[in-house]
């Protein structure tokens, strides 16, 4: 039997938007990614900048506000000491709430590859669901993001920055709203170093493996 879903959680400069997409393509089923922001928004009334800031994935979201939190005195991400900053009139738990819905829609419909926002957590229990993580040594992702943004001219510093937000970012999300650490291994059925094996490699073993659940 073959898996209908497939969450992927990806470091920065792991190359989950690409990889995820050709998973997708691979598999026969939807992307999942932009349209999951798109979809809170027309279901709160907002706007998708207003969805996007309150996103798992977004550069300058929720995620960052809490990792941000993280780093100041006498704060934690318990649920209850964390101050954040007042962004709009509808709670920040509502925008997750509205991304949990919407994932748990595409798993019970068609399906999809889903990249980020605590898929691997909030699909868990549930069967025909591939976990996978892609993620590599620090340097060698910086390596591959300067690389994919070398025609811009961005600087060094400024990729490298990026990549240290992000993943931050990124983590302090889970943590904050599942209690869960998006590097525990235990978390996937499978793990990638995709700084070290080519897209195509990665894209066949996540193939293989979705198959195989």
């Amino acid at each position: 039997m073959s898996a209908r879903v497939v969450t992927i959680s990806a470091t920065f400069g792991a190359g989950g938007s690409t990889v995820g997409p050709a998973v997708a393509a691979r598999l026969g089923l939807p992307f999942v990614d932009r349209a999951i922001p798109a979809a809170v928004a027309a279901e709160i009334g907002c706007t998708l900048d207003e969805a996007l800031a309150h996103d798992g994935r977004a550069a300058s979201g929720l995620g960052r506000i809490l990792a941000g939190a993280a780093r100041l005195p006498n704060v934690t991400l318990g649920g209850i000491d964390v101050y954040l900053p007042e962004r709009a009139i509808v709670p920040e738990e509502e925008f997750v709430t509205r991304t949990e819905r919407i994932i748990g829609r595409c798993a019970d419909g068609d399906g999809g590859v889903i990249l980020g926002r605590a898929g691997a957590v909030l699909l868990a229990e549930r069967p025909g669901v591939l976990h996978v993580r892609l993620d590599g040594p620090r340097d060698r992702r910086l390596a591959a993001a300067a690389a994919a943004v070398a025609a811009s001219g961005t600087p060094q510093r400024e990729v490298e920055r990026m990549l240290d937000d992000n993943d931050r970012a990124r983590a302090a999300y889970v943590k904050h709203f599942y209690g869960a650490d998006p590097a525990d291994p235990r978390l996937y059925h499978l793990v990638i170093d995709t700084t070290r094996l080519p897209e195509a490699a990665a894209v066949d073993l996540i193939a293989a493996a979705a198959r195989a659940v």
